[in-house]
């Protein structure tokens, strides 16, 4: 009912929003006890790290492996909170934190072009920072995947629609009939906000590399820039450093002038913020758990990262302990 699907999200988002208001060392400290504790029990999440970062970066040794799953632990507990903080409290007081800038001249370039500009957010930094700065400069519709809570979806729109901010952003869902209306957003000169590195469903994306290993990516971005025009930059908020009131942000732009013409172009592109800090990139995330044709690789997340019920489940579909 959509009455109490609103009233549960508006309870969440007051409880988001007395939960953040303790004081930033406070909430770092506990998301750092949190991220201990995890690692320390080695829950699937911490095996999902561990699986990518050796995907990823084979030339790390183990101890170096280890290190850094800790640190992308802690860094992505620190940042659900953080985030938590900025879709709580004033967008001016958050945009505040954002302390250097780099390439802003190419997004008021493109802004300034009127052909459509297309940004694309890696999960990297803070993105939810970065949603809230382009509000603040240009009217936005940014896509997102729903979740598959009602009520997690009702608290999304809720957050990002505060504090001025509902008439300058749109939410657009990664639906057909939604996604046909960006076409004609940017063909009408505005600004769409996508995130880039999300595996879509099988059949509904192209194998492109990525960290040299082929991954179901997204083609909707390219389609948008070839059927549109629109200029592609990357865009996201870097941490560089820690504040009283939260950390310190970097906002970058960069140019992508391939991104029209294959995936491949994008990924490298998100490869290339992620390896500025492996640290600030989601590697919680299964990326390559859909393998690529005739790939040997198969899902490398079986079976360690899934919970014992999918294992039995697939046991008893496939007969072989075989996902796939």
């Amino acid at each position: 009912m959509p009455a109490v699907t609103d009233f549960a999200a508006g309870l969440l988002h007051r409880l988001a929003t007395w939960f953040a208001r303790l004081p930033w060392p406070w909430l770092r400290g506990m998301a750092d006890v949190f991220a201990r504790a995890l690692v320390s029990r080695d829950t699937r999440g911490v095996r999902v790290v561990r699986r990518n970062l050796e995907l990823a970066y084979p030339e790390w040794l183990p101890g170096q492996r280890a290190q850094r799953t800790a640190d992308v632990l802690r860094t992505t507990a620190r940042q659900a909170l953080e985030t938590l903080r900025f879709w709580t409290r004033p967008h001016a007081s958050n945009l505040a934190l954002i302390r250097e800038s780099q390439g802003v001249d190419l997004f008021d370039a493109a802004l300034a072009a009127g052909k459509g500009l297309i940004v694309a957010a890696p999960h990297y930094g803070n993105w939810e920072l970065l949603n809230q700065w382009l509000a603040s400069r240009t009217q936005l519709a940014i896509l997102y995947a729903p979740p598959d809570s009602k009520i997690g979806e009702a608290f999304l729109r809720r957050v990002r629609a505060a504090h001025g901010d509902a008439d300058r952003v749109t939410q657009v869902r990664a639906e057909g009939p939604a996604i046909r209306g960006l076409f004609k957003l940017l063909q009408g000169g505005g600004v769409a906000g996508i995130l880039p590195d999300q595996q879509p469903k099988a059949g509904d994306g192209e194998f492109a590399p990525f960290f040299g290993i082929p991954a179901l990516t997204m083609t909707l971005l390219t389609r948008l820039a070839q059927r549109t025009g629109a200029t592609v930059l990357v865009g996201y908020c870097e941490r560089v450093g820690e504040t009283p009131d939260g950390p310190a942000f970097a906002l970058r732009f960069e140019a992508v002038p391939d991104a029209a013409k294959d995936v491949a172009a994008l990924n490298a592109a998100i490869e290339r913020v992620a390896r500025r800090d492996p640290a600030q990139y989601q590697w919680t995330y299964k990326r390559f758990s859909i393998p690529a044709p005739g790939s040997t690789l198969g899902n490398p997340y079986w079976p360690d990262c899934y919970p014992a019920s999918a294992q039995r489940a697939a046991l008893a579909r496939a007969g072989d302990g075989d996902p796939q």
